[in-house]
This record gives structure tokens, C-alpha cells and sequence, in this order.
């Protein structure tokens, strides 16, 4: 327990520059507070006393802000820094050197049994309000960006963002991506811009004309209140008309 806690203190000295010494850490930082608290919830979580771990946990996220589950399985050496809002979720496993930042979630998706939160491997980095749901790995040296949202697996050195998250960048390395095949809807409106072409093209053949439309066609004007043809007259009032000539 004393090792793990050593160990968080070493990784908060080295990711934080604000840090000034070992000893301010072990005072001031709440993200090594509910580490340490958590270490002895889960320890006591291991030993069947499920509902005492229960209500260490609960003083700990009274006391820092930060809410993990007795039963999340976290090394030493993470550091999670400033911390308000961080939740990481009964299943969760979390592996060395890995930074988590404020707002974070490491949660699950639907009310399922088992393995429903995530793995996260050694020195990834969690930036401020991501969220991971699944129970699925996040790979060594992934770098997840602020507020994203990730619904699957993330290859070992990647960087995603957005929401849905998707994948930037792996190694320092751009992938091939294109942003037409990550839009359902720009893919559709490419589909259909090809079955069009397709379509004027028999038209044309058939006919032997050209299929062209004028601007008007393309871009008509919006017919205002008051404006066009007159309206036609009411059946009844023609029918008046025709008696008022033959008297």
C-alpha cells in the first residue's frame, strides 16, 4: 500500500510542474488523497467487507470529489490530477504511469454484468471530461483528447478525439482517413449525386437531348402573399353572373 502510494506521489512530481516537492504532494493533492483512500477500500472491498469499503469510498469522494469504485483495479503510479468530477467505475482497470485529468469518466454502457468498464493500459493520457464506456482496452501510450467520447477499442500510441471519438493520429503518424467515409451523410449524398449522373445519362440517350436546368429551376424564388395569377372566381359566382346577363 505504502509502495503504491510512493509511487503515485513519483508520478504526480514528474507530471506536474506545478508540483514543488514530494511532501506538498502528499499534503495538498486530492487525486493522491482518494488514491490512498482507495487503496484501503479495496483492500477491505478484497476482503468481503464489501459495505465498510462501500462507505470509505463514499468519504473519499466527500472529501476530494473523485468517486472510485472499491472494486476498480488501479497500480501505483497513475496520477490523476486536479481530479473534481473523475469517476471510475467497478470494473475498471487502470495500469501504471497513466494521467487522468478532471472530469473524467471510466464508466460502462447498459446495466450488464461482468466486465463492463475499461482497461486502460500503461502511460496513456486522459485529457479533462473524456469519457470512456465499454469494456473494452485502451492501448499503451494512447493519448484520449479533452471531451471526447469513446465507444471502442484504442490501438496501443493513438490519439482520438471527438464524438464519437475516432482515431488522429498513431505513433505521430496522421492515418489515411477521409472525412467523406466518416460522414454517413456525405457518403449518401455522394451515392446519389452518382445514381443522378447515371439516370441523365439513359434520359439523354433515349431522347437524344441534353438534360439541363435553368437557374430558376435550380434556385426558384419564393412566390410572395398577394403576388401571381389571380384566383379564379367561385363556381357560384359565375353561375350569378350568367342569370344577371340573361335577364
Amino acid at each position: 500500500m505504502f509502495k503504491r502510494l510512493r509511487a503515485d506521489i513519483n508520478a504526480a512530481k514528474r507530471n506536474d510542474p506545478a508540483a514543488r516537492n514530494k511532501f506538498e504532494i502528499w499534503l495538498t493533492y486530492s487525486g493522491v488523497h482518494a488514491l490512498s483512500w482507495h487503496r484501503f477500500a479495496n483492500r477491505l472491498y478484497r476482503m468481503h467487507l464489501k459495505l465498510l469499503a462501500r462507505i470509505v469510498s463514499q468519504m473519499a469522494k466527500f472529501f476530494t470529489g473523485i468517486e472510485i469504485h472499491p472494486a476498480a483495479k488501479i497500480e501505483g503510479g497513475v496520477f490523476i490530477d486536479h481530479g473534481m468530477g473523475v469517476v471510475i467505475g467497478e470494473t475498471a482497470e487502470v495500469k501504471s504511469g497513466v494521467v487522468i485529468y478532471q472530469g473524467v469518466t471510466l464508466g460502462g454502457t447498459g446495466k450488464e454484468k461482468g466486465k463492463r468498464h475499461p482497461t486502460i493500459e500503461k502511460d496513456v493520457i486522459i485529457s479533462a471530461g473524456a469519457k470512456v464506456l465499454g469494456g473494452f482496452t485502451v492501448g499503451e501510450g494512447a493519448k484520449i483528447g479533452a471531451g471526447a467520447v469513446v465507444l471502442k477499442e484504442v490501438p496501443p500510441h493513438a490519439t482520438v478525439v471527438g464524438v464519437p471519438a475516432r482515431v488522429v493520429r498513431i505513433k505521430g503518424e496522421k492515418p489515411d482517413l477521409s472525412q467523406e467515409k466518416l460522414d454517413p451523410n456525405a457518403e449518401e449524398i455522394r451515392a446519389l449525386k452518382c445514381r443522378i449522373h447515371k439516370l441523365e445519362a439513359a434520359l439523354e440517350k433515349l431522347t437524344g437531348e441534353k438534360i439541363e436546368c435553368t437557374q430558376e429551376e435550380l434556385f426558384p424564388l419564393p412566390v410572395q402573399a398577394g403576388e401571381g395569377s389571380e384566383q379564379e372566381p367561385e363556381p357560384a359566382a359565375e353561375e350569378a353572373q350568367e342569370e344577371e346577363k340573361t335577364e
